[in-house]
């Protein structure tokens, strides 16, 4: 069986890098009711865009209208679904079966995808659903494996499974959380949530007034409501032995390189088994809190999801923009310097290391740093690289 990879896009750049780098779908969001900041929603014809380069790679785009809909939006969703439908989307995904009911009267062909904020994790919902019309069912984050074989084992083939593999986690898991709205009016559930699960915390006694304590338990502090990141690499067999179809990646509001590194390690271990020590080695590099499997596996290998402060392993440093006789021509995203040893990240290759021992800039004048946003900059390298590579540094 062909199990999908499914990444994440928030910007153009973050769809070709997830093309690029192995997967086999992409899920977007446009205009409206797509559970993420509206910075990362994509215009109807951006959407057309996006489909017409996926389809044109070989490759599925999935666009989410997963929010909850409130009665206002009830009316405008029959014109929105046909736009969407007329783009070329391959699938909404959705969490509202009122949503799910508009979808399937505006456009009967139109496949649905059940999202994880249904927090569906049992076979009598996941035939609910099929017998609505959808085709697939991402599944809650709270399901274990066990939960999912026997999904698998009470549903109809023709009923996709999918699952969250990697990425963060929201405290609340499947994700309907209301403490942000809560504390601040953002709403988690439409995209603007302020993570107040991330913040560090005090105890109060009621009887001891003025006095706060801290909770210790790292150097970053205690963050007693936070998660950590889910991280499956070493699991994926016992997921698809299960029946999950798809291996999704969360992440539509993280960069194009977090996208491309995460994509590319999951791929190299779903194509070749052996490669997956060199797949956790590259989790390790990009910006992450630690990781966990959440409630995938059973008691005794289950792992603690209290979360703490993010690290990373490399910094993402440019990328490239052409390369011909030994130079690199890159467009800078963070500091490097000359001197410094940078890799390459490649489809399909792990992180090729040279030194940047001579740099020009755009006029050809010598240089030593490239300290400026977006600046063109030429590195003199033996190493070769392809437009679209990604330049990162090791942290020490």
């Amino acid at each position: 069986m062909s199990v999908e990879l499914l990444s994440p896009a928030g910007d153009m750049e973050s769809f070709e890098a997830a093309v690029s780098y192995g997967a086999d779908a992409v899920y977007a969001g446009g205009p409206m009711m797509q559970m993420r900041s509206d910075k990362v929603g994509f215009s109807t014809r951006d959407i057309s865009i996006l489909a017409s380069k996926a389809h044109e790679a070989g490759k599925k785009l999935y666009v989410t209208v997963n929010s909850l809909a409130k009665n206002s939006e009830i009316d405008m969703l029959g014109g929105y679904v046909s736009a969407l439908n007329d783009a070329g989307a391959d699938a909404l995904i959705v969490s509202d079966i009122g949503v799910l009911t508009v979808i399937k009267s505006v456009c009967p062909d139109m496949p649905v995808h059940i999202s994880t904020q249904a927090s569906c994790m049992n076979y009598a919902s996941a035939m609910a659903y099929y017998n609505m019309g959808a085709e697939r069912v991402i599944l809650a984050r709270e399901a274990s494996i066990d939960d999912i074989a026997e999904i698998r084992a009470k549903t109809p083939r023709a009923l996709q499974l999918e699952a969250f593999v990697h990425g963060s986690m929201c405290m609340a898991y499947s994700g309907r959380c209301l403490i942000s709205s809560f504390m601040t009016g953002r709403s988690g559930n439409r995209g603007e949530c302020a993570q107040p699960c991330r913040w560090n915390y005090y105890l109060y006694e009621e009887k001891t007034p003025g006095e706060y304590f801290e909770i210790t338990e790292s150097e970053g502090g205690s963050m007693i409501l936070s998660s950590r990141d889910l991280n499956c690499i070493g699991i994926l067999d016992r997921l698809i032995e299960a029946g999950i179809e798809s291996f999704k990646i969360e992440g539509r509001m993280k960069s194009a390189y977090y996208v491309a590194a995460v994509t590319n390690a999951y791929r190299m271990a779903m194509d070749d088994r052996s490669m997956v020590p060199v797949a956790k080695e590259e989790l390790e590099l990009i910006n992450h809190r630690p990781y966990c499997t959440g409630f995938y596996l059973p008691e005794g290998e289950k792992e603690v999801c209290l979360g703490g402060p993010a690290s990373s392993g490399a910094e993402f440093v440019g990328r490239v923009i052409s390369s011909s006789d030994g130079i690199l021509t890159v467009q800078q995203r963070n500091l490097f310097r000359q001197g410094e040893v940078l890799e390459i990240l490649s489809p399909g290759d792990v992180g090729r290391s040279f030194t940047a021992e001579r740099m020009t800039d755009q006029d050809g004048a010598e240089i030593t740093a490239a300290p400026h946003p977006r600046q063109i900059v030429n590195i003199y390298s033996s190493c070769e690289a392809k437009p679209g590579d990604f330049l990162r540094r090791r942290n020490s």
